[in-house]
């Protein structure tokens, strides 16, 4: 049984179709990437995916537990993690207290108003945030605030707010993207730590070409809110419906 599995999956926005029958399937501890030109419905699979929208029709298993009608951080609590392609840290927070409020929403529902004043009780929350932040590589930077941050390690920091929810799968969004070619090389070189070391599935969603023919093991290409290809990064670099989908265009 695959670990994540859409089966006709739709989205209609009025009479939009932003998603048309999509069929995927994600094994356990593998890294698969989504790509495909602007508009072509990414970002709405993922937010279907997990819980953000409503899909107009289809189903969504993860584990075998239906995901339709979830709200997402049942999702999320089902160890499904997310890094976003546009910033959501606190930035007044602390680094390290940007992923204990994570963890600590992880393993407790929600927030609670005493959150701060109780933090020390929680032992469990504290060794998870410090070993994510080693192996994210921001434990020299736990006690700095958010906002001080430069802009990759702000990236690095929001993966470790999704690692902080304990997921099996983490969808990761854009994670390279505005950063410099090194920032570039230490994000890849998490990612593989993530699924050698950490066990994870990874499902990424990255704009730079390069990092998708090295890192994943399958690529699913979306067209008009179709999947037009799917296979290894060799099929699809070659593959024919793939260069005219992007003939014109530029990648999202």
């Amino acid at each position: 049984m695959a670990l994540l599995e859409t089966r006709d999956l739709t989205k209609e926005f009025g009479g939009l179709r932003a998603l048309d029958r999509v069929n995927i399937a994600v094994e356990r501890g593998e890294l698969v990437s989504l790509i495909g030109p602007n508009g072509s419905g990414k970002s709405t699979l993922i937010n279907t995916i997990t819980g953000m929208l409503e899909p107009t029709a289809g189903d969504i298993t993860y584990a075998g537990t239906d995901l339709v009608g979830m709200k997402p951080f049942e999702i999320a609590q089902l160890g499904v993690g997310r890094s976003f392609q546009t910033a959501s840290i606190f930035p007044e927070l602390t680094v390290s207290e940007n992923v204990e409020v994570a963890a600590f929403a992880a393993e407790h529902d929600s927030f609670s108003v005493n959150f701060f004043r109780r933090r020390d009780a929680y032992d469990e929350v504290r060794e998870r945030t410090d070993h994510i932040l080693e192996t994210i590589e921001l434990d020299a930077k736990a006690e700095e605030t958010a906002e001080a941050l430069p802009y990759g390690d702000k990236r690095r920091l929001e993966v470790a707010i999704g690692l902080a929810t304990g997921p099996d799968l983490m969808f990761m969004d854009e994670p390279t993207a505005g950063m410099s070619p090194g920032e570039t090389e230490m994000t890849v070189s998490l990612i593989r730590e993530l699924l050698e070391d950490w066990g994870m599935t990874i499902f990424l969603v990255e704009h730079d070409m390069d990092v998708i023919f090295d890192v994943s093991d399958r690529i699913f290409t979306l067209h008009e809110g179709q999947v037009i290809a799917r296979g290894p990064p060799e099929e699809i670099r070659d593959d024919p419906a793939v260069r005219e989908a992007y003939l014109g265009g530029e990648e999202a």
